[in-house]
């Protein structure tokens, strides 16, 4: 009688969170400005760029959060929304897309319209050093005093790290 033995072993790393988190971070940024009526062009020009400067700054735990801003023409910036990063040291999680997508539907609905001509920009703050990405520089982030907050809860987590959403509006 032969008896046959197989092993297998399975390896999550921080770059495979990284794209898990880049794509739910992106993904749910341009849902938000296609449900703001906000021309993503901004950000789908930029796409590969953005998601290869965020999808690094998460894989050497650097990234704190990304911030969309959205200015008014009046020169008002009207909504606010974070994407605040969290990192755990162990990577036991299961990578999963926590905020179902009618959930994020229904969340999408309560946001505040804003005016014809509303532009947006994709800043990201950082918890401690970051590594240099191409298109990326420093930026100033315009102040949130004032701004009510609602937070959505968890968008994604995976092994290593997850993403929430906060959604800052007047």
């Amino acid at each position: 009688m032969t008896i046959s033995t197989y092993t297998s072993t399975a390896t999550y790393t921080r770059t495979h969170t990284a794209t898990h988190l880049t794509d739910v971070i992106l993904g749910t940024i341009s849902d938000i400005l296609a449900d703001l009526g906000i021309s993503a062009s901004v950000l789908t020009r930029n796409w590969e760029q953005n998601e290869n400067a965020i999808k690094a700054w998460i894989t050497e735990g650097s990234l704190a959060q990304v911030i969309l801003e959205c200015r008014q023409p009046s020169g008002t910036v009207d909504p606010v929304i974070e994407f605040p990063v969290t990192y755990a040291a162990t990577g036991t999680a299961d990578t999963e897309f926590t905020a179902s997508r009618a959930r994020l539907a229904r969340f999408l609905a309560k946001l505040d319209r804003v005016p014809v001509g509303t532009t947006c920009e994709l800043l990201c703050a950082f918890n401690g050093p970051h590594s240099a990405q191409p298109g990326w520089g420093t930026g100033a982030r315009t102040s949130t005093d004032g701004l009510q907050g609602i937070t959505f809860g968890t968008l994604g987590r995976a092994p290593h790290a997850s993403a929430s959403l906060r959604y800052l509006h007047s």
